[in-house]
């Protein structure tokens, strides 16, 4: 099978949220609790347990470059966000047993029958994306629509989605076509444009993401961390550090032996 993915253009988001009420029908999610956020249009605050896709608004106080600006000089930037189904996955890397795998689409997904709610997955997740739910414990996150694809179907978020912000396809397919758009906007003027997490060159702390984003300012801006990496590929560098820690200890406590020992009469 050929590896599956999402590419986000967040520049044609128009925060229309269909793509979150597409997810929750298919997947038959609960509601957020209908609680005012006081996040401007964002009723749904982050991903969870129970909002697998999830659209920010954020609010600027600069203009996008080459929009007609009034007073204030205020601009929205929207993102469509979702869990990054990584190449090394923090989730399922540190999974005790065995309930995230990766599939045939070479997406990640988390077996509710196999999940016995340690929570190790959450902890480890660069992004906070995985998230487990007060009723049960176990971890739940985006499944790209697993059950879909088996169906050679697009999942439910991309489409539903009026402007194709959101794009399901072969990622090497979805790879050239942000590129294209990238030149595109910088053609046009928007030269602050990028991918994020398009691979492992621009994001070696994950190897690269099955679902990258096209953005317009830092990854900051958008609640996305600029430099994630999964705790496990820094398993290493901590053992050496302990290790390292642990010789001085002991030199320490053959050093105070000695001292003791030219002390005594």
């Amino acid at each position: 099978m050929s590896r599956k993915g999402f590419f986000t253009d967040s520049t044609v988001c128009i925060g229309c949220k269909a793509c979150e009420v597409a997810c929750k029908q298919w997947n038959q999610l609960p509601d957020d609790g209908f609680r005012f956020t006081g996040m401007s249009y964002d009723h749904t605050g982050a991903l969870g347990s129970s909002t697998w896709r999830h659209v920010a608004f954020i609010e600027r106080n600069e203009p996008l470059p080459g929009h007609v600006t009034g007073v204030g000089e205020f601009s929205w930037l929207m993102l469509s966000d979702v869990c990054k189904h990584c190449q090394r996955a923090g989730c399922l890397e540190s999974c005790p047993t065995g309930a995230i795998v990766r599939t045939e689409f070479d997406t990640v997904y988390v077996q509710p029958d196999v999940c016995n709610g340690c929570g190790y997955c959450v902890v480890n997740c660069p992004f906070g994306v995985i998230d487990r739910r007060e009723d049960d414990g176990r971890a739940w996150k985006c499944t790209l629509c697993y059950d879909r694809l088996g169906e050679d179907m697009t999942p439910a978020c991309a489409k539903s989605c009026p402007t194709e912000s959101i794009v399901y396809g072969d990622l090497e397919v979805l790879h050239a076509r942000a590129e294209d758009r990238v030149q595109q906007l910088h053609d046009q003027g928007l030269v602050s444009a990028y991918l994020y997490g398009r691979d492992a060159r621009s994001q070696p702390g994950t190897g690269g993401l099955n679902a990258f984003s096209l953005l317009v300012d830092r990854p900051e801006v958008y609640n996305l961390p600029p430099d994630p990496v999964v705790p496990t590929m820094k398993a290493k560098q901590a053992w050496s550090a302990v290790a390292v820690g642990a010789l001085g200890m002991f030199a320490m406590a053959v050093g105070a032996v000695l001292m003791g020992r030219e002390a005594r009469p």
